[in-house]
């Protein structure tokens, strides 16, 4: 029921997503009246479907306590995160609203052991493929700890979706000085240098340049700067986009130029298609959470489920579980053998 067009894109977005996967199966939670015409639409889609009514929607500007107030337990967002808790779904994707969706999730889900905090970690598209970028959103102002635990979950991620046995991960920072940034990335970047993890290989501090370089595959930081630069980064590939089609249709001879040229201009295109990129994943919850895009059309709701697809098929949550229970034992052993006379 959520995003700026509702349940025509999103179910759109199913059977593209469908045809690719499938083996996909959907459970789907809205209000009848606007949902089956669309569903009951798509045989294909429909029979791979199992659709629930539900009375309540979140509307895209309420706030999360109002949301939790007035959407708990009914509503078709809190329905679709429910079905992961009892595993009823694998995974629940929502184009709705962000701060609602995060409150549900960590009210439904609850945050794993030892995390105190949710992250929320998006696809960035490189020049040497694909990174993951976490926090972009959930954990404004993280502590050491807190960019610790993400660079563990952002390792599983790396894992689960690249297939790298140990993923590079920097901790995003002005520069690649160890004397640089605040205190929590340094006293982070000082933890991951002296304590190997079995799941990622940390490769110190990155800058901003390194995100669409990709340098490491996890970038790790903060939720405020995380969205900062990923809305810059959209930003950005907007402005080239529209600099390109003004400069191509400026005179006769661009315009046979990008006739000629054509094909490079669409790869071009293709590769700083923000909707190929779509979806966040809520990490640190007891479930998958993925965050569609609220004006994202079919094709990026397409692709926020084929990122739930790969997420389920190669065992996220599993993974994250293994890293962080290994490490939190690591740790609780070492400081049984520090000598009592040290703690003093």
């Amino acid at each position: 029921m959520g995003g700026d067009h509702g349940p025509a894109v999103v179910l759109a977005g199913a059977a593209i997503a469908l045809k690719r996967h499938p083996d996909t199966r959907f459970v789907l939670f809205g209000e009848s009246d606007l949902v089956l015409p669309h569903l009951d639409a798509d045989p294909e889609l429909s029979a791979a479907s199992t659709f629930h009514h539900c009375d309540v929607s979140i509307r895209m500007d309420d706030k999360p306590s109002q949301a939790l107030r007035q959407g708990r337990y009914k509503s078709s967002m809190w329905r679709a995160i429910e079905a992961v808790k009892t595993r009823e779904a694998d995974v629940a994707v929502s184009a709705g609203n962000t701060g609602a969706l995060m409150a549900m999730a960590k009210f439904c889900l609850r945050t794993m052991a030892n995390i105190e905090r949710p992250a929320i970690a998006a696809i960035w598209p490189t020049l040497r493929g694909d990174s993951i970028v976490l926090d972009v959103g959930a954990t404004i102002g993280a502590d050491a700890q807190q960019l610790i635990d993400f660079s563990m979950m952002g390792g599983a991620m790396a894992r689960a979706l690249f297939g790298v046995e140990r993923p590079t991960v920097g901790l995003l920072n002005i520069g690649v000085e160890e004397v640089k940034g605040q205190d929590e990335i340094r006293e982070a970047g000082r933890f991951l240098k002296e304590t190997p993890l079995s799941g990622i290989d940390y490769r110190g501090f990155v800058e901003g340049d390194d995100l669409g370089k990709g340098t490491v595959d996890v970038v790790v930081t903060e939720g405020f700067t995380g969205n900062i630069a990923l809305k810059t980064a959209e930003g950005t590939a907007k402005q080239i986009g529209a600099y390109l089609r003004a400069a191509m249709s400026q005179t006769w001879l661009a315009k046979a130029g990008y006739i000629l040229a054509r094909s490079a201009f669409e790869r071009l295109r293709d590769k700083m298609d923000p909707r190929k990129a779509n979806g966040g994943v809520f990490l640190g919850l007891n479930g998958i959470v993925i965050k569609s895009h609220g004006g994202t059309d079919a094709e990026g709701i397409a692709a926020a489920i084929d990122l739930a697809h790969a997420m389920a098929r190669n065992g996220l949550r599993e993974k994250i579980e293994a890293d962080l229970k290994s490490f939190y034992l690591r740790v609780s052993e070492e400081a049984a053998e520090i000598p009592e006379s040290n703690l003093q």
